[in-house]
């Protein structure tokens, strides 16, 4: 597949799964928003490479396979700083991360909140509207940034694990932000062109 069936394919499987994710307290309310769902994943997968799509497909379609729901793993994830509680209830059902996993993940993570820090300082009219950044930040009903990420990256096979760290590594030697690359294809799949353009409407 070229890289536009690849977003669209991964997407539908995404938000399938998505779907079907049960919540604590029930069903949310972005579970029913196609339109922003669509928005958001594609913005971000349009800055991986195809070997990184693949992968990653090849990883959802491997859990749906065998009955797992790699959304469900991504949000169960999370709350170990949200819901502490919940978490020792289901953690002993979650894939074991290596070691190598762990620490890739961290660097990962650590590398990509300094550049959404980054681009809160440069865009804060933007940033205002978003997660909180940090995982100090989290309450059980607000995400960081940082805490979604780590739950996200932390469902990948290492293999797509590494193709993604090598991703971050790479931006990051061409001093490239990927928080910033993503937002511009957001604010692009909205209909405008600029940040200066949506600095004073409510876009979001």
């Amino acid at each position: 597949m070229e890289k536009e069936q690849l977003i669209e394919k991964l997407i539908e499987l995404e938000y399938e799964a998505f779907d079907k994710t049960r919540n604590v307290g029930g069903r949310a309310a972005c579970q029913n928003d196609w339109p922003t769902f669509y928005i958001m994943r594609k913005s971000q997968y349009l800055t991986w490479n195809e070997e990184m799509l693949e992968s990653f497909l090849s990883d959802f379609e491997e859990a749906n396979a065998r009955g797992w729901n790699l959304i469900t793993e991504k949000y169960a994830r999370m709350m170990k700083s949200t819901n502490p509680a919940e978490y020792d209830q289901i953690k002993e059902i979650l894939p074991v991360q290596s070691e190598w996993q762990k620490n890739v993940i961290e660097q990962i993570v650590e590398i990509q909140v300094g550049w959404m820090e980054e681009f809160s300082k440069e865009h804060p009219n933007i940033s205002s509207r978003a997660r909180v950044i940090h995982t100090s930040e989290d309450q059980m009903d607000d995400t960081s940034y940082e805490t979604y990420l780590r739950g996200e990256i932390g469902t990948y096979s290492e293999e797509t694990l590494a193709k993604y760290a090598a991703f971050i590594v790479g931006l990051a030697k061409e001093k490239k932000n990927l928080a910033e690359m993503i937002m511009q294809n957001t604010i692009e799949l909205y209909g405008y062109s600029s940040f200066e353009e949506i600095k004073e409407l409510e876009w979001m």
